[in-house]
């Protein structure tokens, strides 16, 4: 009987199902007739249920069942990873608070340095342009020549002026010599005439005596009286000469200086053609690179008109940091910034100076804080950060974005304790 029922109850094989004909929907009971055979959708016999030979016989428990301890187990372990990942992001916070406590950023901030515009300071046509666009230039180097012969033909002139005075130097001084010795020959010839006249005296009053006495003439005391006159005249001459001498001598004197302020100003002419003269040739008066160059050969360059801007290599970071950030930031404190252009690297420099004053202040113009209503905004204020070790390999220049960060805490923070463990 059983095998009987097993064999009427026994689907037929898969191959045997045959396929629904065109436009045939197949039935619920067909579906399942066409679905593969397995142990699990074997039909409720005893063929089923007898557990295969040498297979242990298993216990069929319902899906509920089975998933519940699962369940419960998930669920034990789910609280204790949780707790772990907050505590490890709860930690790494922590961490990160830490070690940002230790420093001030913004990234507001550029570098800037003084750049100015080259000019000549003579007009002419230039000759020679020795450098390119960008290009770094030490002390001293030629950026531009002008043409320079109406300056040397210039020059030349002065020193020829300068010469003429010179001479004419030269000469008034000869003149001064010889009336020097005039003034000498003048004072001899006085003393000449006074002895002349002492001695006539001498004879006048010793004749007029004798011819009192009667032992001598009248006519020799006439003639020492006039003697006498004739050589005080010869002595008011003498005087009068050596005051002419010396008068002369005074505008020889005068003349000369006259003279040397006609070589003061040759002088003076000269050294101007010098520095005009070398003021054709436009050098660099510090190192740093030629910054749009406008300047070309065979270009007329009137003077003041500007042939090329220059950056120095004096270059620092005006970093503009918010008022509240201010607190702790003290000059000298070191600071490691970052180039947007070259993110790679780390510059390492100090804070230098703190502005007196937040950028509004000195704007063109500056807000009028006591008109109107008024709206409390944090300020900015620029502090100077001075580089330590710019790099040479790179090009850095005014408006290039930076991002500073100011240690304001020297101890080291917990992750950098963890770092030198580590």
């Amino acid at each position: 009987m059983l095998a009987e029922t097993d064999a009427t109850t026994t689907p037929p094989p898969p191959d045997a199902v045959l396929d629904p004909q065109p436009g045939h929907a197949p039935s619920r009971q067909e579906t399942k007739a066409r679905r593969p055979l397995s142990r699990e959708n074997l039909p409720d016999t005893a063929e089923r249920r007898a557990p295969p030979p040498n297979e242990p016989e298993r216990h069929e428990t319902t899906r509920g069942e089975d998933q519940e301890p699962r369940n419960k187990t998930h669920r034990a372990l789910r609280a204790p990873l949780a707790m772990l990942l907050l505590a490890s992001v709860a930690g790494g916070g922590y961490l990160y608070w830490d070690n940002a406590s230790h420093y001030e950023t913004t990234d507001d901030a550029f570098i800037a340095a003084r750049q100015f515009a080259v000019a000549p300071k003579v007009p002419g046509y230039i000759t020679a342009v020795p450098v390119t666009d960008n290009e770094h230039v030490t002390a001293g180097e030629v950026i531009a020549r002008i043409d320079d012969r109406d300056y040397r033909v210039a020059l030349a002139q002065t020193e020829a002026q300068v010469a003429a005075a010179q001479a004419s130097i030269g000469n008034i001084d000869a003149q001064i010599a010889v009336q020097q010795a005039q003034v000498g020959q003048s004072a001899a010839q006085l003393q000449q005439q006074q002895a002349s006249l002492t001695y006539a005296q001498q004879q006048s009053a010793r004749y007029g005596t004798l011819a009192k006495d009667g032992w001598g003439t009248t006519q020799d005391a006439q003639q020492w009286a006039s003697q006498q006159r004739q050589g005080e005249a010869s002595l008011q001459a003498a005087k009068d000469a050596v005051v002419a001498a010396g008068r002369q001598l005074g505008v020889l004197k005068a003349q000369r200086g006259t003279a040397e302020a006609n070589l003061a100003e040759a002088a003076a002419q000269r050294d101007q053609a010098q520095l005009n003269l070398s003021y054709t040739t436009v050098v660099a008066a510090q190192p740093g690179r030629v910054v749009q160059l406008g300047a070309a050969v065979g270009q007329y360059a009137q003077a003041g008109t500007a042939l090329t801007m220059f950056v120095p290599d004096d270059i620092w970071v005006a970093a503009n940091f918010k008022e509240i950030q201010l607190d702790q930031i003290r000059p000298g404190q070191p600071v490691t910034l970052h180039v947007d252009a070259y993110p790679e690297q780390s510059i390492h420099g100090h804070v230098a100076s703190i502005q007196p004053g937040s950028g509004t202040a000195f704007s063109l113009l500056p807000a009028e804080n006591a008109t109107g209503n008024y709206v409390k905004i944090v300020q900015r204020v620029p502090v100077k950060i001075v580089l330590d070790n710019p790099p040479a390999d790179v090009a850095l220049g005014p408006g290039m974005s930076v991002e500073p960060s100011v240690r304001i805490d020297p101890k080291p923070s917990i992750l950098e304790h963890l770092e030198n463990v580590l």
